[in-house]
């Protein structure tokens, strides 16, 4: 066999251990046969020829030389038809993370509907949905940090004496709020989003154990809670006959749920992990931190040492000032 000049020699049976190639099945390679010189001629990667050759002496190991670049000998493997088993063994040497086959719904009409919501680049409607989901997200984070804002608080008055009133931050939102009624624009986006991929969903077990799906539903637990706080909230303000409160249970009940209701409400911050469906800068960076969880939970292993020994440094002190106060006393 002549490659760009360099001729090779082997053997008949050599080529026939793999049929299905180009080399090894007699009807393709006579395409290429010289009868004048009576030899196969290729005017090919003269290079790569040693590792495809090797491949077949070898009995199927597949080595790239160091002088090709990747893509070079890629097509190479793909004009001698190797086949699909040794592009992915030669991806998989190389570094190359193999990807999942996902599967999609049978009927056309689910599947439609799954690639519009799932996969960006599957059409351009599909790319269009993307957009609006990304563009509903960060509407919904910058919303949550403008509310953090004091010029943006509510704030309620307590008359705690007869002649004495108190002043505190209220959580609970207004109905008429503008802030409340964009977030309330967006769960409905979050909720339309979530409920159809739900039930275009190929496999609806395999939706609950995807993490991206568990954030999403957790993005959108705080908005309801919020919700029927405010239902309860316009339910006092109707003056309903109801048993008697002391002021102090009254006052313990509203500061513990507006504590809770001030950790419900923390989770929404779990909403700019939404990003990382449409990112593949967030996805590389997860599966990153995934990759190196032994690393990390070492540094923060000698990282909780630190702070223990100087926890127990201070504790030691304070200790030590005590008995010397109490010796002076």
């Amino acid at each position: 066999m002549l490659v760009s000049g360099l001729r090779f020699e082997t053997q008949l049976r050599t080529l026939n251990q793999f049929p299905d190639t180009l080399l090894g099945d007699p009807a393709r390679r006579i395409r290429y046969f010289d009868p004048l010189r009576n030899e196969y001629f290729f005017d090919r990667n003269r290079p790569s020829f040693d590792a495809i050759l090797y491949y077949y002496q070898s009995g199927g190991r597949l080595r790239r030389p160091v002088n090709v670049p990747l893509d070079v000998f890629s097509e190479e493997i793909k004009f001698y038809e190797l086949g699909e088993l040794a592009i992915n063994k030669f991806r998989e040497d190389e570094g190359f993370i193999k990807e999942e086959e996902k599967p999609l719904p049978s009927h056309e009409f689910q599947r439609n509907v799954w690639l519009l919501f799932e996969y960006p680049e599957s059409s351009q409607a599909a790319r269009v949905v993307a957009i609006i989901s990304v563009f509903v997200i960060l509407l919904s984070i910058v919303i949550f940090c403008l509310e953090t804002l004091p010029e943006f608080k509510h704030y309620k008055v307590f008359n705690t004496t007869t002649n004495g009133t108190k002043i505190e931050e209220d959580e609970v939102p207004d109905i008429t709020d503008p802030f409340f009624l964009i977030e309330t624009i967006c769960i409905i986006w979050f909720t339309f989003e979530l409920s159809v991929r739900f039930l275009a969903c190929p496999n609806k077990l395999h939706f609950f154990r995807d993490v991206m799906n568990f954030i999403d539903i957790i993005a959108i637990i705080p908005y309801f809670i919020t919700l029927a706080t405010v239902v309860a909230e316009e339910e006092d303000t109707l003056n309903l006959p109801r048993a008697p409160v002391s002021p102090q249970d009254k006052s313990t009940n509203q500061a513990m749920s507006l504590a809770i209701l001030r950790v419900i409400r923390l989770v929404r911050v779990f909403r700019i992990f939404k990003l990382s469906r449409h990112s593949k800068g967030l996805q590389i960076l997860g599966r990153t931190l995934k990759a190196s969880m032994r690393e990390l939970g070492l540094l923060i292993f000698f990282l909780f040492i630190g702070w223990y020994s100087k926890i127990y440094i201070y504790c030691v002190k304070i200790k030590l000032h005590l008995v010397n106060v109490w010796r002076m006393c």
